[in-house]
């Protein structure tokens, strides 16, 4: 029994599930298969239908669905629910947009005429993470069911529970067999799946080490993949910046998810006319921050996901330390059961310091000072992550031209990095690459097919 809810309120185990046999996992691939050579040929309507009934049991079941994640992987209870309401904001936005994203695209060729039409090339393998356990996955599935492809989702195997509820959406809303299929397997076998020939493309979301496995495979099988994986985002204050809102969006950017996101703000770039007046609110702020059970609705501080997250970070915040960084804030555990880690900020950080190039997944700040905008920019950049960045001034077009200059998928501008269903999202570098939400990604997983119409006289 390896796959298992373990509460990381209390550490204590929850329920144990058995993994699924090779054999079963191969009847459930032949099963989407099959069901491939049929939903192909479906309607765009005929998809959509499904898409918004499990998007409308979503918002029926919110709360008993946020209980569920709040209880496998310890994110706030209302921040649950605001995950159960994206997520339902995500089937209905590719039901509903899905018919003009792959409308036919028509050429203009010299003569006869030409179009290009998005067709689906089968089952997508998607692999997902638990720190957001329904928006990762509505936002892989969403799109490749509306294309016309089935889906095979495994999960973290911390959130079996989450995995197994959301395919009794699917079932509950009438989605036929095979459409959308939940593997209970570990990581390792997930790998070994992309091999198989019925597996036409694969997705994940996950860790840089993850992601290059997946990534080998999938190129050995010269099959597609799309993946989106850490992050070390900055959060770069101009020395023009509202202070005061800026340390409160800073607190949310650090905070939001327990810490726990590729899109985290982690690295505090202040410049040096406006530092000491943010790092002073910023470490007032957090240091006032409520730790608690996460059930709790005045808690602002949850635990981490596991015990094996607390202990990483809190190994990662002391091997800095040792190697020269100051701890202005925090730096130890919680002395509380569960996997509690203190709000933390590290100071006088240089390459040699492990936090200044290792993603912090989790409740602790780095905390840089610089001279001017363009040492902000280059200290952004010196990171092996490009997935989100965020740029604080009141002078738009100033922050405009920053993000210009910033090796990221994206950049935002007096926010933290955040998602929305038509807002494209992925990164650069070590990141990964690919895109999911928005337009862009529907246009992922499909054949993008060129039909070329020309006289029987005419020259090419």
């Amino acid at each position: 029994m390896s796959i298992q809810t373990v509460n990381p309120y209390n550490n204590k185990v929850v329920k144990s599930f058995e993994e699924m046999s090779d054999k079963t996992v191969d009847t459930l691939i032949e099963k989407s298969a099959k069901r491939f050579k049929e939903w192909k040929e479906t309607s765009y309507a005929e998809r959509a239908k499904i898409l918004h009934k499990v998007a409308k049991i979503m918002r029926d079941k919110k709360e008993s669905l946020a209980k569920i994640i709040t209880l496998e992987m310890g994110k706030l209870i209302a921040q649950a629910e605001g995950e159960i309401l994206l997520s339902a904001d995500i089937f209905d936005y590719y039901a509903d947009n899905a018919t003009d994203f792959l409308a036919d695209k028509h050429l203009e060729p010299e003569f006869g005429s030409a179009l290009i039409r998005f067709s689906p090339i089968g089952i997508i393998l998607g692999v997902e993470p638990w720190n957001f356990p329904f928006y990762q996955v509505a936002r892989f599935a969403a799109p490749n069911i509306m294309v016309g492809n089935t889906v095979l989702v495994k999960h973290a195997s911390s959130v079996p529970q989450c995995a197994i509820a959301i395919e009794e959406l699917f079932n509950e809303a009438g989605a036929p067999v095979g459409l959308y299929t939940n593997l209970l397997i570990s990581g390792k076998r997930a790998s070994a799946l992309v091999s198989d020939k019925r597996i036409k493309g694969v997705a994940l979301t996950g860790s840089e080490e993850a992601g290059a496995n997946i990534a080998a495979e999938a190129g050995k099988n010269l099959k597609k993949s799309v993946l989106e994986l850490g992050g070390s985002d900055a959060f770069i204050i101009l020395d023009d910046a509202d202070i005061d809102k800026t340390v409160e969006w800073a607190v949310v950017g650090r905070i939001n998810n327990n810490g726990e996101s590729c899109v985290a703000s982690k690295r505090f770039i202040a410049v040096e006319a406006v530092a000491d007046e943010f790092i002073k609110k910023f470490k007032e702020k957090l240091s006032n921050l409520v730790l608690g059970d996460p059930m709790d609705s005045e808690t602002e501080l949850g635990p981490l996901s596991s015990e094996a997250a607390a202990v990483h970070i809190a190994d990662q915040v002391k091997r800095s330390v040792d190697a020269g960084a100051k701890v202005l804030l925090g730096g130890t555990r919680s002395d509380r059961e569960g996997a509690f880690m203190q709000p933390t900020i590290l100071t006088d950080l240089n390459p040699k310091i492990p936090a200044y190039y290792e993603e912090l997944f989790g409740p602790v700040a780095s905390f840089y000072r610089v001279k001017n905008e363009q040492a902000a920019i280059d200290l952004a950049n010196d990171s092996n992550f490009g997935l989100g960045c965020s740029v604080f001034t009141q002078d738009i077009e100033r922050g405009k031209r920053v993000a210009d200059k910033i090796d990221a998928g994206m950049v935002f501008i007096n926010h933290p990095t955040g998602t929305k269903a038509n807002l494209p999202f992925g990164g650069t570098k070590g990141s990964g690459y690919g895109r999911e939400l928005s337009e862009l990604g529907i246009q992922e997983f499909v054949n993008k097919k060129l039909i070329r119409v020309s006289g029987l006289s005419d020259a090419f």
